[in-house]
């Protein structure tokens, strides 16, 4: 049985981080917001969308003005990609315009669903990994698939929880946990987390962290939200490493019952 130790921490090509919960920087109502619900979470890592987070241009609001990238880990992702060939593209920028080489991939396969095209995420992975990038992959929850991302060298496996941004919550538990199982690398869960009750069941289920946006930007009050999640994958991953009780059919008097008048 696992047991809890004070260093609870986990590690992602080479890097390691306290915080298992990581924010998303879309959907705020302004930078600051963002801001402060990052500093409530306690998360250490932010993903970046670069095709739609100012980073560099002047005269407008830039995220790097709120979030310092030299104390939080930024994750640039390829949010809006619908083509390998635009997904690499994108990332072979963010390598030249801020060094990055820890990359968050997702090649969407359609508009309506967001569900991730996995023949076309498994070739751009391909080549951005023989191209020197460390890639956390955003991928289907399927035990099969999720092991090919891994022997080709993907950093890190997130299967979705649920579409993005439904906010439905984990829908097949299952396969979840068969990834965890026969996963090396660190399985993230990403996407469709809605509430602090789905944040704990994925740290239950034995991922690495979890990764959200939505369900802190668009909570009514994101900053108690963020606080909320970070409590919830805390709960979550302190649940797992005790060792949850036998589900049992029948009740179980929690007193005994020999020595009874």
């Amino acid at each position: 049985m696992m047991t809890r130790t004070n260093d609870d921490s986990w590690e992602v090509a080479g890097r390691r981080f306290r915080s298992r919960l990581i924010i998303g920087t879309g959907k705020y109502k302004d930078y600051a917001e963002n801001a402060a619900a990052l500093e409530a979470s306690g998360a250490e890592i932010v993903t970046v969308a670069l095709r739609r987070v100012n980073l560099m241009e002047p005269g407008q609001p830039k995220l790097v003005d709120f979030i310092d990238p030299k104390k939080v880990t930024y994750l640039p992702n390829t949010a809006g990609c619908y083509t390998g060939e635009e997904a690499i593209r994108t990332l072979r920028l963010a390598r030249e315009a801020g060094g990055w080489t820890l990359v968050k991939l997702e090649v969407l396969g359609d508009r309506k669903t967001l569900y991730p095209d996995m023949i076309e995420t498994l070739r751009a992975a391909d080549i951005l990994i023989k191209d020197g990038f460390e890639v956390m992959v955003y991928c289907t929850d399927d035990p099969l698939m999720c092991k090919r991302l891994e022997e080709i060298g993907c950093a890190a496996i997130m299967p979705l929880a649920a579409p993005i941004g439904s906010g439905l919550g984990i829908q097949n538990p299952v396969n979840i946990r068969l990834i965890v199982e026969q996963a090396r690398v660190p399985v993230l869960v990403d996407a469709g987390v809605g509430t602090a009750s789905d944040a704990a069941i994925a740290m239950e289920l034995g991922c690495d962290g979890v990764l959200m946006n939505t369900a802190i930007a668009e909570a009514k009050s994101p900053v108690q939200m963020a606080r909320a999640m970070k409590l919830a994958v805390e709960a979550g991953r302190l649940a797992y490493l005790s060792g949850r009780m036998k589900k049992k059919l029948y009740a179980d008097p929690s007193s005994p019952l020999a020595g009874l008048i």
